[in-house]
């Protein structure tokens, strides 16, 4: 995401241009396509959960990119189920997984607090989107876990799922200044679909996979 900002005109093509070409494709052929998107398209400023009919304001060069493959993607006229998300952990390489190596090798946590997500977990969001396909729904839909958390709250989830007690020293955004500003408010809602299991019980689940 970072290096978005460094490289403005690469971000567009990747995550702009790009899925206008597939869906371009895909409305030639007569397939249906599945967009993934971001909570990043929206500014953070709003006090409630974004749902699909709040306006995106992205405050990034990365949300802009990837506001702008949005609307390629539906301007092709293809088949399109436009998911958008937040947060999705599950690899090696995602959040907790992080936190607790990180934990592990006797790094000091210092974790954002004023950023606030829907922790989402990778299977229940490819479970989610499979139904949508099967159920024909097209167009802008938010699909993420039951719950918001800062990130300072999800990684002492993380970290108390596999039993390890290293504190998690809360800062603010400024504590880590980044290329790409991040929404405070990165939390996502719906009303064309439902809420996923609530956050805690799917970290639990991948928590088991590393037992």
């Amino acid at each position: 995401m970072d290096l978005a900002e460094k490289e403005p005109t690469l971000a567009r093509a990747v995550n702009g241009e790009g899925p206008g070409i597939v869906a371009a494709a895909c409305r030639r052929h007569g397939a249906a396509l599945v967009h993934f998107s971001t909570n990043f398209v929206f500014d953070g400023a709003h006090h409630e959960p974004y749902i699909e009919a709040d306006e995106a304001s992205p405050i990034s060069v990365y949300g802009r990119s990837k506001l702008e493959g949005e609307r390629r993607v539906l301007e092709t006229g293809a088949q399109v189920l436009l998911i958008r998300t937040a947060a999705v952990f599950g690899g090696p390489r995602s959040f907790p997984q992080r936190i607790v190596d990180r934990a592990r090798s006797g790094e000091k946590l210092r974790v954002v607090s004023d950023q606030r997500v829907n922790p989402t977990y990778a299977k229940d969001l490819a479970a989610a989107a499979v139904e949508l396909v099967e159920g024909g729904t097209a167009g802008i839909v938010h699909v993420v876990a039951e719950g918001c958390a800062g990130w300072d709250d999800f990684a002492r989830a993380a970290l108390e799922e596999l039993g390890l007690s290293e504190p998690v020293e809360s800062v603010r955004s400024g504590a880590y200044p980044s290329a790409a500003q991040r929404p405070l408010n990165g939390c996502l809602a719906t009303t064309r679909y439902r809420a996923l299991r609530p956050w805690r019980e799917a970290l639990h689940e991948w928590a088991l996979g590393l037992k």
